[in-house]
């Protein structure tokens, strides 16, 4: 199926006197009415005959007529002037032409009809219209029963509704570990304006935090999708799934000249499965301000609602297991509607060639043959419905021994229940040498647990705008522990096995102080720097939370926490010189009873601060830091340093944490929306734990 919009409201069509005539379903061999009619009255009525078998072209003909279709909807033709041609079977129509067949409606200057070869073709001001989505040209030829044609000077927008969804059901997040950076945590919570960024793709180059959640709400991060670009074509054929184009330029910049172009020599857009879509390109390459480009080194996209990787390769930097900088290359193995399986060999190029650069590398696993300086990692995702699925990971960060030490895997069945939109979610994990980040703690990792976790969608306690959630949990986990009655006197490491049963429950409400007005939406005032217009706002956030743990050797571990904080931003980010401060402060406070066996969900953090700043320097460069910090003993738990360069089109990020050694360079693309490449924070299978929670 083909989708086009145009960016102007069209010019309301005039509607037809004549009633209705739908064909029968099974045309073939069957005739039916074209009704002709002026707009003084006069009117026609025509009969289309389709054959049983399609036409065959003769040998050496260029032109290929597809099989008829089933069904033809009403096929009606309005204009001022209308002339029909016995002898040649054609209808001329001319002066505001309106023809509306196959539930389309075409709109030109001029128009033929060919009633012996079922082709219309189109001159002057042609505007094709299906629904919502339209495209305009010059000439456009159509293929009445085969629901097909070919548009010359095509132009308009491409609008792709969300193929996929990630319904993943999270808790709240915990200011101390942050997914997104400030900036994008404050344009998503600030106050609705009529404009907004549906999605972006995403380019990543080293690592990136797997936590989906912002305050409760959904970020959605991977859709796999196109969604409302720009395009300008020589030549353009279209079938009932899919186009061709050649020579087409394609901007996601609703202003011209546009910051941001993709421009390919020739483009195929085609549906290969449901809700699975392909994008192939030859020739292609990004146009930046109609001057600096760089080439696409991929040529074929797949869109739908499983991550991918859009490059060759990916760069990734992970000081705590890989030792620093590496590179990797996934490898599709299986691909089907509902399955999907990759293999990504990874290289650990500075190991390999830098050992003594940093403190985190050892001397021993140096050498650019060395086994140590190679990993693997493997993906499996099959979705048996909209409710169930089945995910399954393996990575190897080191061919080196003990092997045992490098080996993580993690086999996860999911089932949704109630409304879609925000559904319980039930899973069962077995989980092999789980790494987690437990605040001032640091890194742990869980050696296995095997278990089963619930947790709530989110639930608004009527009116009071308090918003709700909680989670429970069963586990068998087996994992460091430092109290020596829970360990053998004769043994080969630190860990127990206890049963663990979890109940955890949030309680959230945001308070809007101010706020201010958006510019007017123009591309040298709201939207100069940034895809959305900028709010100046001021909100009160409050927490409560309180978490429960009983374990099978009869101990407990139970905690409250409760939270206030406050969250805004000043200025519009659209003058030159500081016009764009983002900041964010918050304080926790908990109390706990008893203490966890383990040290992976033990709640040592007792009173935590979150401070972040971002501020605009010059034009679209913009500077932050988010830290965040134990104030009982001062000890650090986070610190992410941020620098970006923001524009209407595009953002360039770069981010490191010196604390969890890892670092990130992307480069976005707004109103495009997949997963980029290197999945970092999920790709290191890092999960932060608050209160003893995993989230």
């Amino acid at each position: 199926m083909f989708f086009f919009l145009n960016l102007l409201p069209s010019e309301a069509l005039p509607q037809p006197i004549a009633a209705e005539i739908i064909a029968p379903k099974n045309l073939h061999g069957k005739k039916v009415d074209l009704i002709a009619q002026t707009r003084e009255g006069d009117r026609e009525t025509f009969e289309i005959e389709i054959p049983t078998e399609p036409n065959i072209p003769s040998e050496g003909s260029t032109e290929v007529t597809p099989p008829s279709i089933e069904k033809v909807e009403v096929v009606e033709i309005i204009a001022d002037r209308q002339e029909y041609d016995q002898t040649k079977e054609v209808i001329t129509a001319e002066g505001d032409v309106v023809l509306r067949f196959s539930q389309a409606v075409l709109t030109s200057d001029r128009m033929q009809v060919n009633l012996a070869d079922r082709i219309v073709v189109a001159e002057g001001n042609v505007v094709l219209t299906r629904g919502d989505q339209i495209i305009e040209g010059d000439k456009f030829e159509y293929y009445l029963v085969q629901d097909r044609g070919v548009v010359i000077n095509a132009e308009g927008q491409i609008d792709r509704t969300t193929l996929g969804r990630d319904l993943s059901q999270q808790l709240p997040e915990d200011e101390t570990l942050t997914n997104l950076s400030l900036s994008d945590r404050l344009a998503v919570n600030q106050p609705i304006t009529d404009v907004t960024a549906q999605s972006d793709f995403e380019f990543s180059v080293g690592s990136k935090r797997d936590l989906g959640i912002l305050d409760g709400k959904r970020i959605d991060e991977e859709a796999g999708t196109i969604n409302r670009v720009r395009f300008e074509a020589e030549r353009m054929e279209f079938e009932p799934d899919g186009w061709q184009a050649t020579n087409i330029s394609i901007t996601n910049d609703p202003f011209s000249p546009p910051e941001l172009e993709l421009r390919a020599e020739t483009a195929k857009f085609q549906q290969t499965a449901p809700l699975v879509n392909e994008l192939t390109t030859t020739k292609s390459r990004v146009v930046i301000d109609d001057g600096f480009s760089f080439p696409l080194l991929k040529n074929s996209f797949v869109f739908d609602g499983r991550p991918r990787s859009p490059g060759l390769f990916s760069i990734g930097f992970d000081g705590d297991e890989r030792g620093g900088l590496f590179v990797e290359r996934a490898f599709t193995i299986l691909d089907q509607d509902q399955t999907i399986w990759t293999v990504t060999p990874q290289y650990f190029l500075q190991r390999a060639i830098f050992t003594d650069a940093f403190d985190f590398n050892r001397d021993e696993d140096g050498g650019i043959i060395d086994p140590g300086v190679f990993g693997v990692k493997s993906f499996f995702s099959n979705d048996f419905s909209d409710r169930s699925s089945v995910d399954a990971k393996f990575s190897i960060s080191g061919f080196n021994e003990p092997l045992d030490d490098n080996i993580r895997a993690k086999l996860a069945a999911r089932q949704l229940i109630g409304n879609l939109q925000n559904p319980y979610d039930f899973s069962l994990e077995f989980n092999f040498r789980e790494r987690l980040f437990n605040g001032s703690l640091g890194f742990q990792t869980v050696y296995n647990s095997i278990g089963g976790i619930v947790t709530s969608p989110i639930i608004l306690l009527g009116k009071t705008g308090i918003s709700l959630r909680y989670q429970g949990s069963i586990q068998n986990i087996n994992a460091d522990t430092d109290r020596l009655d829970l360990l053998e006197v004769n043994r080969d490491n630190n860990r127990t096995n206890l049963t663990r049963f979890q109940g955890a429950a949030f309680l959230g409400k945001g308070f809007l102080l101010w706020q201010g007005k958006a510019l007017p939406i123009s591309r040298k005032e709201a939207l100069r720097f940034s895809p959305v217009p900028v709010v100046p706002y001021l909100q009160l956030n409050t927490g409560l939370s309180g978490v429960t743990s009983f374990y099978s050797n009869n101990d407990g571990q139970h905690s409250l926490r409760g939270s206030i904080g406050i969250q805004g931003q000043v200025g519009h980010f659209s003058r030159s010189w500081f016009d764009y401060t983002g900041f964010n402060a918050t304080y926790s406070i908990g109390t706990n009873a008893d203490e966890s066996p383990f040290l992976f969900d033990r709640d040592a953090d007792q009173q935590t601060l979150a401070l972040g700043i971002t501020q605009q320097l010059y034009g679209p460069i913009r500077l932050g830091v988010q830290t965040s910090f134990n104030i009982d003993n001062g000890d650090d738990i986070n610190t992410d340093y941020i620098i970006e360069y923001s524009r209407r089109t595009h953002n360039i990020t770069l981010r490191y944490s010196p604390e969890l050694e890892i670092g990130s360079f992307s480069f976005r693309i707004n109103d495009f929306n997949w997963r980029g490449n290197a999945e970092p924070f999920k790709r290191n299978d890092i999960r932060p734990v608050t209160q003893g929670v995993s989230r």
